[in-house]
């Protein structure tokens, strides 16, 4: 009976169905601040999903147990896409600035984060187009568990489409 709690535990942990707890590192990333009198085109210094997308995944890499953007759960069929001028994290609209936490060892996800592909490319956005991004470590956080989908393809024993 343990060994199966330990397993479904496991199980529940990696599909964020359940609350997860521990250090974190936690990154800022928001649009460059307007200047009126400025050349620059209107979506230079904006924070796009891609931008996002690269942040978690050199996240994930940097070895995160769990991520979180704004406080939304991430789950490995999460989808972070661009609906017009909207970032939308599982189809739900999300505005900067993007507060993503990623729970882990703080200091083992710093140190792997900083200087990885994810670092030098939002650096550089950072240098080049004013994007704000910033990073911080904090000694405990939470991360509230996603909330549940709904099955597409299975159907309960007996039940006809």
């Amino acid at each position: 009976g343990r060994r199966a709690d330990r397993v479904l535990a496991a199980a529940e942990t990696a599909a964020a169905a359940r609350p997860a707890t521990g250090q974190a590192l936690v990154v800022t990333l928001d649009d460059a601040p307007r200047d009126g009198g400025s050349d620059t085109a209107a979506d230079d210094g904006r924070v796009y999903d891609q931008d996002l997308q690269i942040l978690v995944n050199g996240l994930w890499a940097a070895g995160s147990t769990a991520v979180a953007i704004n406080g939304l759960r991430l789950t490995p069929t999460t989808a972070i896409r661009t609906a017009g001028e909207a970032v939308l994290v599982d189809y739900r609209p999300l505005t900067g600035p993007y507060e993503v936490t990623a729970l882990g060892s703080a200091g083992r996800l710093r140190a792997a984060f900083t200087g990885s592909a994810a670092d030098l490319r939002l650096t550089a956005l950072r240098d080049r187009y004013g994007l704000r991004y910033g990073m911080r470590t904090e000694g405990s956080a939470r991360l509230a568990a996603a909330a549940p989908s709904a099955p597409r393809y299975a159907r309960p024993a007996g039940e006809r489409e």
